[in-house]
């Protein structure tokens, strides 16, 4: 059995990085004006909404290894997998901050949202399995509605994104928005018998 402590720090400086990658894509206003300035905002909403998606990321890996008593190797694997699918959401974001309106970009986006959850499940999988079935993870996850939930939100926000990409970019917020609580279930799962 192997110590969770250095998977904990490793994710939390990638995802400090990924956070640090956006915000270095601004590019400033060629102008000291309102309009140039306003010119960015699209930028600004996006960016604004994938520092969201970092963080509760961020937020729920940090309650779900803080109930976590030692990883192995598949664990390490998947947590890289989800890391993997957290340091392309600056390069959506910036394309999709240009591009807000073309179904490409926010249908990517969208695959990378969509992958994230996909690997933050297989990773919350295989901590279950591995700290067993009365552990606290296993208690917290029973209910995964959320969850499924958010992942099918972003496959049709991704279908959306070729007829209609305003709706999809609602989706994506919609998701951010449910999830902006941290997710309390591992909290209560603490405080059961």
């Amino acid at each position: 059995m192997m110590g969770k402590g250095r998977v904990e720090a490793f994710s939390d400086g990638v995802i400090a990085i990924i956070i640090t990658i956006m915000v270095l894509e601004f590019k400033t206003p060629e102008e000291a004006s309102l309009p140039a300035l306003m010119h960015l905002a699209p930028h600004i909403a996006i960016y604004a909404m994938s520092f969201i998606y970092v963080g509760i990321y961020w937020n729920n890996h940090h309650h779900m290894f803080h109930v976590v008593k030692a990883v192995n190797g598949g664990i390490l694997w998947a947590n890289l997998h989800l890391l993997f699918w957290l340091s392309l959401v600056p390069f959506v974001s910036s394309w999709m901050g240009e591009h807000y309106r073309a179904a490409l970009p926010v249908a990517l986006y969208g695959l990378v949202l969509f992958m994230n959850g996909v690997a933050y499940g297989i990773l919350a999988h295989l901590l279950v399995r591995h700290e067993g079935p009365d552990s606290v993870l296993a208690k917290a996850f029973r209910n995964d509605r959320k969850m499924i939930g958010s992942v099918v939100a972003y496959a049709v926000a991704i279908a959306s994104a070729w007829v209609l990409p305003v709706l999809s970019l609602a989706l994506y917020l919609a998701v951010a928005l449910t999830w902006l609580v941290p997710d309390r279930r591992i909290e209560k799962a603490l405080q059961m018998p």
